[in-house]
């Protein structure tokens, strides 16, 4: 199927106009997507989706590679502009398609065929760096790993300062993300990194089929992040009351139903750090190369199975976090500004 119907799967125009729809009722947890394309060509990319989502790990690999890239490439040109009608809410009633094709591609599913193709793309199968990692993070604070691991690690905090300009650009696992986000500023960057997430639902450590996952959150593929799962503003004052910016997100109806970030919550994240409050992502491995590529080096480093991310922006003279413990080992590394800490001893 994929190799007789290659040629013909992928459009030659590579920006379709994509709308989003919905029936009457409202019923649908997902809007169907919408395009101006020949019928024969999109009941051709249903069949491609379908196929996809309904393949085995073994049957994604025997897909032909350029086929495999052209499909991936298309799909998520279709899901950056399906993403962005979504998060300035512009979603149709069915009646109202009449000059579009409205497919049964769903916007999870189209997310899930995303991900699918994803995991033998390139990206994800070079061999982790760690020893670029170990040598960024140990090389220049005066402490070798051996000697962290062996006296500190699940013992005692320990402070590793490292000196301006200690490493070259290439050793430095920061340089990349810090380019990015210096080169924007942090409201500039909070704007163009919050438009463009998705939700990210979390995988435990010790789940050994992909697939499995996949089928047990096929529900929440694809919708925009979600406050408290994936994002968190806040700021904490006289050390101990945390303060939520988005009251509305906290009550007992939201822990029901989850409560979607859509654009006009972007813009009220801006203001939000202009008075003092923090930004905390969740799940910054899954977002960006660079940071998936250090999480991963630091896991075979530390002989564990993954490594989580989170990122906090926070403005100056402003706390976020009330003080609180971890559970779980921790490593902070300060990329900009200049921040007091306060660490207390093991309880």
């Amino acid at each position: 199927m994929f190799q007789m119907c290659g040629y013909r799967i992928v459009p030659k125009s590579s920006a379709a106009s994509v709308s989003l729809f919905i029936e009457e009722k409202g019923t649908e947890a997902f809007p169907r997507i919408g395009l101006k394309e020949d019928e024969f060509l999109v009941l051709l990319l249903h069949a491609a989706v379908t196929l996809i989502n309904s393949c085995t790990i073994e049957q994604l690999e025997k897909i032909p590679r350029k086929l495999s890239e052209s499909l991936l490439l298309y799909f998520k040109k279709l899901w950056a502009d399906a993403h962005k009608q979504m998060l300035c809410g512009n979603i149709l009633k069915f009646n109202q398609g009449r000059h579009s094709y409205v497919t049964n591609i769903r916007t999870n599913t189209l997310a899930e065929n995303i991900f699918r193709l994803s995991i033998n793309a390139g990206q994800f199968t070079r061999p982790s760096n760690f020893k670029k990692v170990e040598r960024s993070i140990f090389s220049s604070s005066g402490t070798t790993f051996e000697d962290f691991v062996l006296n500190h690690w699940e013992v005692s905090p320990l402070l590793m300062r490292r000196p301006s300009k200690a490493l070259t650009k290439e050793d430095d696992i920061f340089s990349s993300f810090l380019q990015h986000l210096s080169s924007e500023g942090v409201l500039s960057f909070i704007h163009s990194i919050l438009q463009n997430l998705t939700s990210c639902p979390a995988i435990a450590s010790d789940e050994l089929s992909v697939l499995s996952f996949l089928k047990e959150v096929e529900n929440h593929l694809g919708c925009p992040i979600i406050y408290q799962q994936d994002i968190r503003v806040l700021k904490t004052e006289h050390s101990e009351r945390e303060m939520h910016y988005f009251q509305e997100c906290l009550g007992s109806s939201c822990s029901q139903a989850p409560h979607f970030l859509y654009m006009d919550n972007v813009l009220r994240c801006k203001e939000a750090y202009k008075e003092g409050y923090t930004i905390t992502l969740r799940g910054m491995e899954f977002r960006f190369e660079s940071i998936a590529a250090i999480a991963d080096g630091l896991a075979s480093l530390f002989g564990q199975p993954s490594a989580g991310v989170n990122m906090y922006l926070t403005p100056p003279d402003s706390q976020g976090l009330a003080r609180h413990y971890d559970d779980h080992c921790v490593l902070v590394c300060q990329l900009l500004g200049v921040k007091k800490w306060k660490v207390f001893s093991s309880v």
